[in-house]
């Protein structure tokens, strides 16, 4: 399948791939030479392209053709990812209509003006030049369309939630760190969470075999408890890169001996603290790994153990498991089989007690971050995820800033171009705005976590915290303040 880009845009082909009919991402490898977007599979069935591609004033979004054919003649790309955005949005505008939405008037105005450039530059094929600065002028007033809409969608919903309850349900949480115990971060941090997850991992507890190092985190749940946080711990166990401990690499090619070490950590953990913490993320990355090479089959695998261990452990924990890139991007790589979505209902089949699902989208961060999404297709992936008829919980990341951060995982960085405006304090405070609202209406969506809270210690995602390294609130501390103030209430 192959694609002319007419005009002077390139898109992110490191973030192109092609999903079939019914969802599932294919092997995609993807080539750009001389205009031509050229993307190679295995089979030769329909398929939808999905490229990271730019859009004026809207950054890279990742956006999506409708299903196409393969065909000798290439397709203009920027016209057809104007026919795809358009036809989606307009679906989801029915389906929200028909649920009993009323659609505001911007949203009516920038659609038929998107779908106007859209026909004039169809209607101008032969002359390609003109056709792409139609599409790109159509995919400007589809996005804007996407805003209005959901900006009205979350506004309508969270209205109708707040009829029924003063208080929304969801728990509004975040990382807990040392720095939080016993200094003024602590008292800025219970101004906005009511929920805190305590960073219990194999890879920190037990850095040297048999050395278990446990005070910190026993420091951090006391500290919680007494603050009558609800407590999460975890995730125990992370199947990405680096996240296992590396003396656990002797024993990668002992894959029964191995499966005893995890059990054996996952149950010392949780037996120390029963009855303190009930909900736990038991394993992270499971379904992207990268640690001590492990196949798709052995992780899938060694989370069901674990998961067993855990419930023999306490019957009456909430186990859940964190599922990195849940759009599933990686796919494309062709390094797996199984869909993010299909790994996590493997587990759910198989009666291992899993209780929900954690989703981990960190937006502008490569190799392990999400696409960045409009905000009508990152409500679609949350609806997908909804499917499973389990409770959606969501960690979220969002830099403030693009330089290097050397405490923090060197493998992480941050994507340029990615956000509609550069990285900035006021970036990541306006993306709380438009996607914060977005989760607390849905109601599956049982927590919303921030990855982290200070920049001051080392974190996986640089400059995601909500207070800068030395300790002054950002502009996106004072926005889920307002939140938490308006729709999480002390004395409901």
């Amino acid at each position: 399948m192959r694609f002319t880009i007419a005009g002077d845009e390139r898109p992110a082909a490191e973030r192109a791939f092609i999903s079939g009919a019914d969802g599932r991402i294919h092997p995609t490898r993807v080539e750009l030479d001389n205009g031509c977007l050229a993307c190679k599979r295995s089979i030769s069935d329909s398929g939808r392209l999905h490229v990271s591609w730019p859009v004026a004033g809207f950054g890279r979004p990742l956006s999506s053709t409708t299903s196409l054919p393969e065909r000798d003649e290439p397709y203009l790309l920027a016209l057809e990812l104007a026919r795809g955005k358009i036809s989606r949005l307009r679906d989801q505008a029915s389906a929200w209509e028909l649920s009993g939405m009323r659609t505001p008037a911007t949203f009516q105005t920038a659609e038929r003006e998107a779908y106007r450039l859209f026909a004039q530059a169809a209607a101008c094929q032969c002359r390609p030049e003109e056709s792409d600065r139609l599409a790109q002028g159509a995919l400007v007033r589809a996005y804007e369309a996407a805003e209005a809409l959901a900006r009205t969608y979350a506004e309508q919903r969270l209205a109708a939630r707040r009829r029924r309850s003063a208080t929304l349900p969801a728990l509004l949480g975040c990382e807990l760190g040392p720095e939080l115990v016993g200094g003024a971060l602590g008292e800025r941090f219970l101004e906005l969470f009511t929920a805190g997850t305590v960073p219990i991992r194999w890879h920190d507890v037990e850095p040297v075999e048999g050395d278990y190092r446990w005070e910190p985190f026993d420091a951090l749940v006391e500290w919680g408890l007494s603050n009558r946080l609800v407590l999460s711990g975890g995730p125990l166990l992370d199947f990405g890169l680096d996240g296992l401990p590396e003396w656990l690499a002797r024993w990668s090619h002992d894959f029964y001996n191995m499966q005893s070490f995890l059990c054996d950590f996952v149950e010392t953990a949780v037996s120390r603290y029963v009855g303190r913490i009930r909900h736990w993320v038991v394993s992270a990355a499971g379904n992207t790994g990268g640690g001590l090479g492990l196949t798709e089959e052995n992780r899938l695998a060694l989370v069901a153990k674990t998961l067993e261990a855990v419930r023999q452990v306490d019957e009456e924990n909430q186990l859940v498991i964190r599922v990195a890139q849940p759009g599933g991007e990686y796919l494309g790589r062709g390094r797996h089989r199984l869909s993010p979505l299909q790994f996590v209902d493997a587990l759910l089949r198989s009666g291992v007690g899993l209780a929900g699902v954690e989703l981990e989208i960190a937006i502008g961060y490569r190799p392990d971050g999400s696409a960045c999404r409009d905000p009508v297709d990152f409500s679609q992936l949350i609806d997908h995820w909804s499917l499973l008829g389990v409770p959606v919980h969501v960690v979220l990341a969002f830099p403030s800033a693009t330089d290097p951060d050397p405490r923090g995982d060197a493998a992480i960085e941050v994507e340029q171009d990615c956000w509609k405006e550069p990285w900035s304090e006021a970036a990541q405070a306006a993306w709380i705005d438009l996607y914060l609202p977005l989760l607390m209406a849905k109601q599956s969506v049982a927590g919303i976590f921030w990855s982290n809270f200070s920049d001051a210690a080392p974190h996986r995602f640089p400059h995601a915290g909500l207070v800068d390294a030395r300790g002054a609130p950002k502009a996106a501390f004072q926005r889920i303040a307002d939140y938490r103030r308006a729709y999480w209430k002390e004395d409901a």
